[in-house]
């Protein structure tokens, strides 16, 4: 496996992962355009401003998809996503590993964070066992029921 820069193809397939409003916005955050097309799902991902990446197989199938920026002096991990076909392979600590070091070493910093959704109980339980915990968040989180866990 390995980190890619995302093709439309990647998008595509990405866009495929999410059939309801609340799929995606479980996803995405807030200010998602749904439904979407290939320019808008692009333009609300941010991608001048958010370092994106596919984690493809040897093979090139898209297997994760995840991004990147400086939040708080830590590289904050965002819209990870695995693809329906692969979860419950390990497939997010492969990808969580690989946007760490990479984001990390670019940031220059040396931990990690990222939000998630309280009710995602299975993502809390992967982030848990690759040593991220619940933190305080020195600001409002904009979203109900919205975790911080932090890894350093």
């Amino acid at each position: 496996m390995r980190l890619t820069q995302p093709s439309d193809a990647n998008f595509i397939e990405l866009m495929s992962w999410f059939s309801t409003e609340e799929e995606l916005s479980i996803w995405s955050g807030p200010g998602f355009r749904y439904p979407f097309d290939l320019n808008s799902f692009k333009a609300d991902l941010k991608l001048d401003s958010l370092k994106s990446f596919s984690l493809v197989s040897r093979e090139g199938k898209l297997l994760a998809f995840g991004q990147y920026y400086l939040r708080l002096d830590k590289c904050h991990l965002g819209r990870l996503v695995v693809s329906p076909h692969f979860r419950g392979q390990g497939i997010v600590s492969c990808l969580i590993q690989d946007l760490s070091v990479l984001g990390k070493s670019e940031l220059k910093t040396d931990s990690c964070s990222l939000f998630v959704l309280g009710s995602n109980k299975s993502a809390i339980q992967a982030y848990t066992k690759l040593g991220f915990s619940v933190a305080d968040y020195p600001d409002e989180i904009p979203l109900e029921n919205c975790l911080y866990m932090v890894k350093v």
